[in-house]
């Protein structure tokens, strides 16, 4: 595998970004990027749906967590796991975009936050929205067009170790 590679992997919450993500680096002994609003979230000592209602209404938080992501990928060897990674890291080697059902989303989130499941339904059906209206009021970024992603996986085709296996053989080829 060629030196300094960089990994972009983004798709929506509970499509198994961080889990991914992850593997790859581990597998990879590559660096892990996956600095994201719940880590901003704990470094403000703030909880993460706070800082979500924040954002919308200020883009400093979005500008933070992705100009600190994108000034982690320099030097390459990583893997950056993100909702925008594929589009604003752009000189990333590989971009993959993940995908999986809303419902399969939700049972996931569900899983590892608790709550029940209209209310985790709902909450990540609006998620989405309010995310998809940011990025385009942000960045012009619409996040249902990824069809430049090297690679999309379905995630609900597959067990994570199947999909770093997938992702890593395309970044042989690379």
């Amino acid at each position: 595998m060629k030196k300094g590679l960089k990994i972009a992997i983004s798709g929506r919450s509970g499509c198994g970004n961080t889990t991914v993500s992850t593997m790859i680096a581990d597998a990879l002994d590559y660096r892990l990027i996956n600095y994201t609003f719940h880590t901003l979230a704990d470094e403000m000592e703030i909880p993460f749906k706070e800082l979500c209602r924040l954002a919308e209404n200020d883009p400093q938080y979005d500008y933070k967590v992705d100009e600190r992501q994108i000034a982690m990928t320099e030097g390459g060897d990583c893997v950056l796991g993100s909702r925008l990674a594929i589009w604003l890291c752009k000189d990333a080697d590989l971009k993959v975009f993940l995908t999986a059902s809303p419902e399969v989303r939700s049972g996931r989130i569900k899983k590892r936050e608790g709550g029940s499941v209209e209310t985790v339904i709902e909450e990540t059906r609006a998620r989405d929205e309010r995310d998809h209206k940011r990025y385009l009021k942000l960045y012009d970024i619409d996040n249902e067009k990824f069809n430049f992603a090297d690679l999309v996986i379905d995630t609900e085709k597959y067990t994570p170790e199947e999909i770093r296996d997938l992702i890593i053989k395309h970044a042989e080829k690379v």
